[in-house]
This record gives C-alpha cells, sequence and structure tokens, in this order.
C-alpha cells in the first residue's frame, strides 16, 4: 500500500471522526457544537482535497479508491447517529439516508467486480452538498434558523432517495449475470 498524500489525507478524515464526536458529545453547547462543526469542517475539506490532488498528481490508488468513499459514509454516518440521539433528527430520516448509502455502496462493489465505474452523478453531487449544508446547519443550530434546518432535512432526504433510484435505473445491467 502506497501512503501517498491524498491516502494520508483520508486517513486523517476517518482520525477526526473520534474527535468530531467526542467534541460535539462531552463539550457543552453551544461551543461544543461549533468546535464539532469546525472538525466536520476540516474533514470534510479533507475529502474534497484528497481527491483533487489524487486526480491532479495522479496518485489514484485502490486503497484510494475503496477507503476516500467509506470515510465518507463512516463521517456522514457519525453526524446522522449523533443527532438522533441529541434529538436533532428524526430516526427514519437517518435510516432513510443510512439504507441509500449502504445500497448504493454494494450496487457500487457488483459494478466494479463486472468491470463498470458508476461516476457521481449530478444527483449525487446534489445529495452531497445538501447533506453537508443540513449537518452544519444542524450542528450549529442557530436559533431562528430552524426552518433552514428543515428545509435542508427534507432537500437531503429528496436528493438521497432520487440519486439512489437514478444511480439503479442509470446502471441496472449490473444486476444482470
Amino acid at each position: 500500500m502506497q501512503m501517498n498524500l491524498p491516502n494520508k489525507l483520508t486517513l486523517f478524515r476517518i482520525l477526526l471522526i473520534p474527535v468530531f464526536l467526542l467534541v460535539l458529545f462531552l463539550i457543552p453547547a453551544p461551543a461544543g457544537r461549533y468546535l464539532a462543526t469546525a472538525v466536520f469542517a476540516i474533514a470534510s475539506f479533507t475529502d474534497f482535497l484528497d481527491g483533487k490532488i489524487a486526480r491532479s498528481w495522479n496518485l489514484v490508488t485502490n486503497f484510494g479508491k475503496f477507503m476516500d468513499p467509506l470515510a465518507d459514509k463512516l463521517l456522514v454516518c457519525s453526524a446522522l447517529v449523533s443527532f438522533v440521539g441529541l434529538g436533532d433528527l428524526p430516526a427514519w430520516v437517518v435510516i432513510l439516508i443510512l439504507s441509500r448509502e449502504f445500497a448504493i455502496t454494494g450496487f457500487r462493489t457488483l459494478a466494479m467486480e463486472a468491470n463498470v465505474v458508476i461516476a457521481a452523478s449530478k444527483w449525487g453531487k446534489l445529495k452531497t452538498a445538501t447533506q453537508m449544508i443540513m449537518i452544519i446547519l444542524l450542528l450549529l443550530h442557530i436559533p431562528g434558523w430552524e426552518m433552514a434546518e428543515t428545509v435542508f432535512v427534507v432537500l437531503a432526504v429528496i436528493f438521497t432517495v432520487v440519486s439512489g433510484v437514478d444511480y439503479i435505473v442509470k446502471n441496472i445491467s449490473v444486476l444482470h449475470d
């Protein structure tokens, strides 16, 4: 395994997850939420950065192809599950989002075995963007911004479902033997 800069950034993102959780749960609000937001933002930025560096410097590795999306899922899942525990998000929203993430990860694994590359779609990018904004809004939990939080929860749910259906419909041939 080659431990290049993008792979180090991916591992750093994974190491930030327990820091994020400890800050969120052990430091009283609002300071804990603000610090957790900063940690989440830094971790999210490493996702953007590692991909950009890997592609532009031709440092794409099998480790990175596997661990980068896993690190993203772990970061988002940890935030979403935390919100249920904090009472900030209904469990059904988290179950729906996590179900889609696991289903599409499995679907992409089948596609890889069939030597089919499933590129991120515009719906998938919208899903990721709305989920990140939703997570940041819920972390900050700014008084008076409840409507914005609700709008982004609804948008995240919609884009999560639409992008999942889009991936499967466009690549249904992966399911045929």
